[in-house]
């Protein structure tokens, strides 16, 4: 059980980021200044910056250490006899977008495509996860990080999660993907 004073935390990160991803939807990214955004959420500026020392970007990527530790942790605390794959399809699939949600991810997922800050942000928060993740896989395989089979493990898991949230049905994209990584792509690949 947390306490008021980490609820209280958790309220305002919460608020902050919600407000920020509000204006930026609605006026774009570079329209937008940190001064508004803790305006919008009732908080001063020190205060947003207490919440996201990162700067203006981390405040679209509010659940990037909580992602990053579900992957880590599902990978780690797997049950037992469930395949490290299998542990990760299966905590990916644990999180199903409700449909109302669809239009604000399109929109998400736009907002970022066409903010070059953003985009690149994203691409170091995803690096940083593939590592994350590689360096989990490796330790329950008692494989060194850098083993190539691992790092590409853990790049085709991140790829997977990219081409299945495109796709019109992305959680049977996502188990056709991880069927192939668990079994092979030779059934696709031969005549």
């Amino acid at each position: 059980m947390t306490g008021l004073r980490e609820r209280k935390k958790a309220q305002t990160r919460k608020a902050l980021a919600d407000a920020a991803l509000r204006l930026f939807l609605e006026r774009g990214y570079d329209a937008v200044s940190v001064k508004e955004v803790a305006e919008a959420a009732d908080v001063s500026v020190p205060t947003l910056f207490a919440h996201f020392p990162d700067g203006k970007e981390s405040l679209v990527f509010d659940l990037d250490a909580d992602r990053e530790a579900a992957m880590v942790a599902a990978v780690r605390d797997r049950a037992p006899g469930t395949t490290v794959l299998e542990g990760l399809r299966d905590a990916f699939l644990a999180f199903p977008r409700p449909p109302a949600e669809e239009g604000e991810m399109r929109d998400f997922t736009r907002l970022i495509e066409e903010t070059p800050a953003l985009s690149s942000y994203f691409r170091k928060m995803w690096g940083r996860h593939e590592g994350a993740l590689a360096r989990a896989i490796a330790e329950d395989l008692g494989r060194a990080p850098d083993d190539v089979a691992v790092v590409s493990l853990a790049h085709f898991v991140f790829g997977a999660l990219e081409v299945a949230r495109r796709g019109e049905d992305p959680a049977g994209d996502l188990e056709r993907i991880f069927e192939l990584l668990e079994n092979g792509w030779g059934a696709i690949v031969r005549p």
